[in-house]
C-alpha cells in the first residue's frame, strides 16, 4: 500500500479516535461550546477580553460550563455562588493548582503558588510557619510598613512636585517589606541588586499577563533547593507586584475622582492628623478610606481569572461529572462585579462598601485575594500594606493630575492572569 495512503488512513483514524473519546468524555462533564479538534474552543475565546466571553458563556450554559483549551477540558466557575459552592463548601476537593503553561516551565511544579497535594500543603504550612517566626501579624511587621512608608515618603519629596510615573518607587516599597521579612534588612531604592530584582518581578507580571493559553503539565518535584528557592520567589512575585499594581492603580483612580481623594484626606486629617504616621488601629475608625481601598481592589480586578484550580478527586459537582485533574476556572471577576451586589459594578464608588449611616460594610463577594484552602497567604501583610502606604502618601502629599480628571483612562492595558493599568504621570505636592 502506498505509504502516503497508509498515512492518510492512520491520521484519520487518529482524528476519528480523538472525536470519539471527546464526545465520550463530554456527556458527564457540565455544558459548554462545541470544541474543535486539537485546538478545541480557542476560536471561541476573546484573548483580550476573557472574562467577557465567560459572561457570554455563562448565560448560554449556566455558571458551570466547560471549555477545551486545546484538548484538555477546562471547567468554568462564573458567579458568586458557584466559586463559594467550589472554594469553600468542597475546598478540600478544589484544592488542586491547574496548569499554566508559562509557570509550569519555570517551577516545574515546585515553590508554594504552583505546586499540588501534599507538596503544596507541606510547603505552604512551612511557609507559613516560618513567615510567623519572622513577625508576621505581629506589631514588628507593621513597624516596618510605617518604617516604609516614610521611606517612600521621602522619595517622593525628591520629585520636587515634578511630573513623575510612580511605577518603580511605587514597586519598591512593597518589595522592601518582603525583603526585611525573609532578610531582616531593606535596601536602598538604588542599590544595584535591588535594582535588579525589582527589574526582574516586573519583567514577570508583563510575561504573565499577556492571554494565557494550556498544555500539559508532567513535572515531578526533586530538588530541594530549587524548590526552596522558587518558594521564596513565590513570596516576592506575590508580595510585591500585586500590591504595588494596586497601589498604582489606586493612585490613578484618585486622580480620576478627586472628590473621593478630597473625603479620604479629610478623614485622614481628622483622624490622624499631621504630627503622627497612621497606624492600624486608625483603620476601624476610618470607614471612608477603608471602603475606598476596597473598591479600588474591587474595581481594577486585579486577577480576573484566579490562578486555575484542579479537582484533586473524581467528584460529583451540581449533578455533573469531574474528573480527577481536570482544570478548574473560577472567575473572580464574575463576583466582584456582581450587579445584586455591587449596584453599577462599572462605576468606581467607594459606597459599595458603606452602609446607609457611612460605616464600613463588608461583604462576601469580596474575593481580590480568592478565597478557600488556597486563598492568598500574604492578604494580612497586602490589606496592612495597602491601608499604611495609601494613607501616609495622601498624608503628606496633594495628588496632582497632568490633564483633566475626565481625560483621565483607567482602562488596563494588558488583562491576562493580571490587569495592568495605563502608565501615567502624576504630581506629588507637598502639603
Amino acid at each position: 500500500m502506498d505509504p502516503v495512503v497508509v498515512l492518510v488512513l492512520t491520521l484519520s483514524c487518529l482524528f476519528l479516535l480523538s472525536l470519539w473519546k471527546q464526545s465520550s468524555e463530554r456527556r458527564k462533564l457540565p455544558p459548554g461550546p462545541t470544541p474543535l479538534p486539537v485546538i478545541g474552543n480557542f476560536l471561541q475565546i476573546d484573548g483580550k477580553n476573557i472574562n467577557q466571553t465567560f459572561t457570554k458563556l455563562s448565560k448560554a450554559y449556566g455558571p458551570v460550563f466547560t471549555l477545551y483549551l486545546g484538548g484538555q477540558p477546562t471547567v468554568v466557575l462564573h458567579g458568586y455562588e458557584a466559586v463559594k459552592e467550589a472554594l469553600i463548601d468542597h475546598g478540600e476537593e478544589f484544592a488542586g493548582r491547574g496548569r499554566l503553561p508559562v509557570f509550569d516551565k519555570v517551577v516545574k511544579g515546585m515553590g508554594v503558588a504552583f505546586s499540588s497535594g501534599n507538596i503544596w500543603k507541606d510547603t505552604r504550612r512551612l511557609s507559613l510557619m516560618t513567615l510567623r517566626n519572622l513577625g508576621m501579624g505581629k506589631r514588628s511587621i507593621e513597624d516596618r510598613v510605617q518604617e516604609e512608608a516614610q521611606c517612600l515618603v521621602e522619595e517622593l519629596r525628591k520629585t520636587n512636585g515634578s511630573p513623575c510615573d510612580p511605577t518603580f518607587i511605587l514597586g519598591c516599597a512593597p518589595c522592601n517589606v518582603i525583603c526585611s521579612i525573609i532578610f531582616q534588612n531593606r535596601f536602598d531604592y538604588k542599590d544595584e541588586d535591588f535594582l535588579n530584582l525589582m527589574q526582574r518581578l516586573n519583567e514577570n507580571t508583563h510575561i504573565l499577563s499577556s492571554p494565557w493559553l494550556q498544555e500539559k503539565h508532567n513535572q515531578l518535584l526533586n530538588n530541594t533547593h530549587e524548590h526552596l528557592a522558587t518558594t521564596v520567589t513565590d513570596l516576592f512575585a506575590a508580595g510585591t507586584e500585586t500590591t504595588s499594581t494596586t497601589l498604582r492603580y489606586a493612585l490613578l483612580l484618585l486622580l480620576k475622582h478627586p472628590h473621593v481623594t478630597a473625603k479620604v484626606q479629610e478623614e485622614i486629617e481628622r483622624v490622624v492628623g499631621r504630627h503622627r504616621s497612621p497606624c492600624m488601629q486608625d483603620r476601624s475608625h476610618m470607614p471612608y478610606t477603608d471602603a475606598m481601598i476596597h473598591e479600588v481592589q474591587r474595581f481594577i480586578d486585579l486577577i480576573p481569572t484566579n490562578l486555575p484550580h484542579a479537582v484533586t478527586c473524581d467528584m460529583k459537582f451540581r449533578n455533573y461529572f469531574i474528573p480527577k485533574g481536570t482544570t478548574v476556572i473560577t472567575s473572580l471577576s464574575s463576583v466582584l462585579n456582581d450587579n445584586k451586589e455591587f449596584p453599577n459594578p462599572e462605576m468606581f464608588d467607594p459606597g459599595h462598601f458603606l452602609d446607609g449611616e457611612g460605616k464600613f460594610k463588608r461583604s462576601d463577594y469580596f474575593m481580590p485575594f480568592s478565597t478557600g484552602k488556597r486563598i492568598c497567604a500574604g492578604e494580612g501583610l497586602a490589606r496592612m500594606e495597602l491601608f499604611l502606604f495609601l494613607t501616609t502618601i495622601l498624608q503628606n502629599f496633594k495628588l496632582k493630575p497632568l490633564v483633566h480628571p475626565k481625560d483621565i483612562d483607567t482602562t488596563p492595558v494588558l488583562t491576562g492572569l493580571a490587569s495592568v493599568p495605563p502608565v501615567f504621570q502624576l504630581c506629588f505636592i507637598p502639603v
